[in-house]
């Protein structure tokens, strides 16, 4: 990364170009992207972006009829569940989860596929830091497309150090990676098995392959897949939830609605080249066919395809954030 490129988070007063969350009435919250003259309006009246721009974080700005709203830059748990989306995105929780247990640390040589709308492709730039290295794989171009485009809002540029390949990943990682020259791999993806032998062969030993999966039968298949490669250690699999407390006085309780279930976590841990892992415990291998896997694929559970028209607007919607942040960026040096 070259010196020049300085994709820290902005700080200080607000400016043009700049992501704000506004908190209003009875705590409902929205995000804009300031501009000169931009208003963003309510049935209670407009907020007007001049009245923001300038003002320091956690002001408060007043509506045309003087209905008060709190301005804060969001954070990126609060960015990427309000920012554009192709494909489903990987939740804040299971994010910090993947940072966390995938024990990603800063100058971690990390690849990801897919890359999806580009949530946890942030979380994982953060953690690597600038002397990291990122690559991404991806299927769809339309979905890189709207990941870069909501990586360059939250960054202001595009870092250096994270580059998007299109294609499958069986295909293109032994091409972009040498073998034994990655520290961890993530994936997210239907069917995670069919990429083992090229994920360990990218790996170095002891490093770590994490996968998020929706299904059990999913979670199952690819565990079996993992003992049956004999390339990498037991693996262990997990799920989190994470529930809000009300907070009100006296009246302390949980909150009715929670995150729940959105996908299982698998991690192991690469082995030595012709190591071979110890009987630790009696594991039968179960029985699974074809059939057993497609009952749950997404298409079977009821889970709508994006459409084209929603796609398309994603992507005009987080270019035009994007290009915002970046002539925002351009107007403070200049």
């Amino acid at each position: 990364m070259t010196a020049e490129q300085n994709w820290s988070l902005p700080t200080g007063p607000f400016r043009v170009g700049d992501r704000v969350q506004l908190t209003g009435p009875k705590g409902r919250l929205a995000t804009i992207t300031l501009s000169p003259g931009g208003r963003y309006g309510t049935h209670r009246g407009d907020v007007m972006h001049d009245d923001i721009i300038g003002q320091p974080e956690g002001s408060v700005i007043l509506n045309q009829q003087g209905i008060e709203y709190l301005a804060f830059r969001p954070l990126l748990a609060d960015f990427v569940l309000s920012m554009p989306r192709g494909a489903a995105i990987v939740y804040p929780k299971d994010s910090a989860q993947i940072v966390t247990y995938g024990d990603i640390f800063p100058g971690a040589r990390v690849v990801e596929a897919g890359v999806g709308s580009g949530a946890l492709s942030m979380f994982l730039l953060r953690a690597i830091g600038p002397s990291g290295r990122l690559d991404s794989f991806e299927r769809r171009p339309e979905f890189a497309e709207i990941a870069e485009a909501n990586v360059r809002t939250n960054f202001g540029v595009k870092p250096e150090n994270w580059s998007i390949h299109l294609g499958d990943l069986q295909d293109e990682l032994p091409k972009k990676c040498s073998p034994a020259s990655v520290d961890r791999v993530v994936l997210d993806m239907l069917a995670p098995w069919e990429c083992i032998e090229e994920s360990a062969e990218a790996l170095v030993p002891g490093g770590v392959l994490i996968a998020y999966v929706a299904t059990v039968t999913q979670l199952s298949r690819f565990t079996e897949a993992l003992r049956e490669s004999e390339l990498f250690a037991e693996p262990v699999a997990w799920e989190s939830m994470v529930r809000d407390w009300h907070l009100q006085g006296l009246a302390v309780r949980p909150e009715h609605r929670m995150i729940a279930h959105t996908a299982f976590l698998v991690m192991a841990r690469r082995m030595a080249p012709g190591a071979v892992m110890p009987n630790f415990k009696t594991r039968n291998k179960p029985e699974f066919t074809d059939e057993d896997l497609s009952a749950w694929n997404p298409e079977h559970m009821g889970q709508k395809k994006i459409s084209e028209k929603k796609l398309r607007k994603s992507i005009r919607s987080a270019t035009a954030a994007a290009d915002a942040r970046a002539q925002g960026s351009v107007s403070d040096d200049e």
